[in-house]
């Protein structure tokens, strides 16, 4: 869903349908307040903004936006301010793509999709994950359950990880002491039960989400 802040209506109407036209699913907002309500019953892919608005500015939108929930979403300014020292404060402010009016629908497509791709390789790249209470961003090494920071060691920490990528899918024992130790040995598998013991205690109420898959091993669900 691809979300367009515009209050001129012939603009506003001219890129929703070129959008929807193409394959995209867009909707449209005359008014910032309009934008903030569809927030809260659905989280766009992507937001174009226009900078001079009715009721407060495209920067001022836009640092709210980098400053919420929502600062990982891609935004595009799409505005008549088109020197060069208005394209660097937009960027600056958080902006991921500047684009001028007047523009053509066809470099807007092409800006927009490129803007997707980008942000779909850094989401591959660099995941996160969000299950109930659990948040994990592996690259950031961030654990949190119900938004304060748990300390995990690295083999928890790993093993944790490990169980995310993997989500669905029944890891044994054998698999987790080689991904997470380097090694096998039935003997050792102790080491596993023991470790994910000790990192249910430390999830607390996120603790559930590992669950024992009886005479096999482990693993966390869809």
């Amino acid at each position: 869903m691809i979300y367009f802040i515009e209050d001129d209506d012939s603009i506003r109407e001219l890129v929703i349908y070129t959008l929807n036209s193409v394959g995209f699913e867009a909707r449209g907002f005359a008014k910032p307040s309009d934008f903030w309500n569809a927030l809260k019953t659905e989280t766009p892919d992507l937001i174009l903004l226009d900078i001079m608005l009715p009721e407060e500015d495209g920067m001022e939108i836009l640092r709210k936006v980098r400053a919420s929930s929502l600062k990982k979403i891609p935004v595009m300014m799409l505005t008549a301010k088109s020197s060069e020292y208005d394209k660097v404060v937009g960027l600056n402010g958080g902006a991921d793509d500047y684009l001028a009016k007047p523009f053509g629908m066809m470099e807007l497509v092409a800006r927009i999709k490129a803007l997707l791709r980008r942000t779909e390789q850094d989401v591959k790249r660099n995941p996160e994950y969000t299950l109930g209470k659990l948040y994990v961003c592996p690259a950031k090494h961030i654990v949190r359950v119900n938004g304060e920071d748990l300390s995990l060691t690295l083999k928890e920490f790993d093993l944790l990880c490990l169980l995310l990528e993997n989500r669905g899918i029944v890891l044994t024992r054998d698999v987790i002491l080689n991904k997470i130790w380097g090694y096998s040995f039935d003997g050792e598998s102790r080491t596993v039960d023991v470790h994910i013991r000790t990192l249910r205690q430390k999830l607390g109420p996120a603790g559930e989400i590992i669950e024992t898959v009886r005479g096999i091993g482990y693993k966390i669900g869809e």
